[in-house]
C-alpha cells in the first residue's frame, strides 16, 4: 500500500492545466457579465475559474451539450425495447394453447 504513486494502473497521471491560459477576455458571455457587474460595482475575483465551460473545442456548445443530454443512450434504449417487446410476444405465445379459448 501507498508507496509508488506514478504507477497506480490508471495510465499516465492527468496533466493539469496552467491556470494563466484561461482568460475571461477569452469568452465574450463572461466579458458581458464582467462588465455589467462592474456597472453595479460588483467584481467577481472567481470569474477566471469559470472560463473552463466556455471551451468549444472540448465541451461543444450549448446546443451539442444539450443535444447529448437528451438523446445519449437512445440507441441502446430502443434496442432494448425491441428485445423486450420480442420476448413478451415469444413468451404470450408458448404459454397460451392452441385450444385454450379462456371460457367462464
Amino acid at each position: 500500500m501507498g508507496g509508488d504513486h506514478h504507477h497506480n494502473g490508471l495510465g499516465e497521471r492527468m496533466k493539469i492545466p496552467d491556470y494563466r491560459i484561461y482568460k475571461v477576455e477569452d469568452v465574450p458571455e463572461l466579458v458581458k457579465l464582467r462588465d455589467v457587474m462592474s456597472q453595479k460595482g460588483l467584481r467577481d475575483p472567481w470569474l477566471r475559474n469559470e472560463v473552463w465551460r466556455f471551451n468549444e473545442k472540448e465541451w461543444g456548445t450549448h446546443s451539442q451539450r444539450l443535444k447529448t443530454f437528451f438523446f445519449r443512450g437512445i440507441g441502446w434504449g430502443f434496442a432494448a425495447f425491441v428485445v423486450t417487446i420480442a420476448v413478451e410476444t415469444a413468451m404470450k405465445k408458448m404459454s397460451s394453447k392452441p385450444d385454450d379459448h379462456h371460457h367462464h
